[in-house]
């Protein structure tokens, strides 16, 4: 299933921006009985990552659009792309913009229970997050650095790789946002150089204030995670995924972790 422009189509143009220089944007919805799930942050990241990008796009036509593609949809997820449109060759941005918005709908992942009951193991992936401040947090389209990333391992004991950027300071998973618990205080890196700034991070976060649980959003060094009493990774697919292995290190699936994975299970919920 897949609309161009809101209507159903199959495809892009070939001189599409998106194509061509990954100039765009894009959201990876959870979708259950026909509702998208965190939509209001996933719209809030599209629009801050549409202005830093300078896409004139309407966000409330969007979300109706959005709408209308999960009712249909039904189950499943919804990837939603933005590009800036058509251009001629070079970089220079078309004048006038006209903006592509396409939706695809897909299955949910058929991820294994075993992930957030028994906790998952990292790989810690060579490849580095390289530092670009100004699209430090959105979900741009050029996703070369996690392609790379993944490509380094094929072994299924490994359900997630660590990235860190080029100064060693731990970052994020491939596809999933990392916190860890260090003292009691729960603690998420920075992504203010590099990294994808994900909606379930913004809602734990949230969360987090509303439990009233020590919170910071702060640089992490390798040897300050390795040294953490729990580490999980969270993600608007699966929610959130206990961590006990990377290298030598290993973790318990903490008290803090199973907390926060209950309040999220519930956001994910059909009902």
């Amino acid at each position: 299933m897949s609309w161009l422009n809101g209507r159903p189509a199959e495809g892009l143009p070939v001189h599409d921006r998106g194509l061509a220089y990954g100039d765009g944007l894009f959201e990876t919805i959870r979708v259950t009985g026909g509702r998208a799930h965190l939509l209001d942050r996933h719209l809030q990241r599209l629009g801050e990552g549409t202005r830093r990008l300078a896409i004139p796009v309407d966000i409330d036509e969007l979300r109706n659009e959005l709408l209308q593609f999960c009712q249909a949809l039904g189950q499943g997820v919804a990837k939603l792309i933005v590009t800036r449109g058509t251009g001629q060759r070079g970089y220079a941005l078309p004048q006038p913009c006209q903006p592509r918005r396409l939706l695809l709908g897909s299955p949910l992942p058929a991820y294994p229970a075993q992930h957030a009951e028994d906790g998952v193991r990292l790989f810690p992936c060579d490849t580095r997050l390289a530092e670009q401040p100004r699209l430090a947090g959105i979900k741009h389209l050029n996703r070369l650095e996690q392609v790379l990333a993944r490509a380094e391992w094929q072994d299924p004991a490994f359900a997630e790789g660590l990235m860190r950027d080029l100064s060693g300071r731990v970052i994020e998973g491939v596809f999933s946002n990392l916190f860890l618990v260090a003292d009691g205080q729960l603690r998420t890196p920075s992504l203010s150089r590099c990294g994808v700034a994900g909606v379930m991070r913004a809602e734990i976060m949230a969360r987090a204030a509303g439990l009233a649980l020590p919170l910071s959003e702060c640089d992490v060094s390798y040897a300050e995670l390795m040294q953490a009493d729990e580490v999980f990774l969270c993600n608007s697919l699966y929610g959130i995924w206990p961590v006990t292995g990377l290298a030598e290190c290993v973790w318990p699936v903490g008290p803090l972790t199973r907390k926060l994975q209950t309040v999220v299970a519930n956001l994910l919920s059909d009902s």
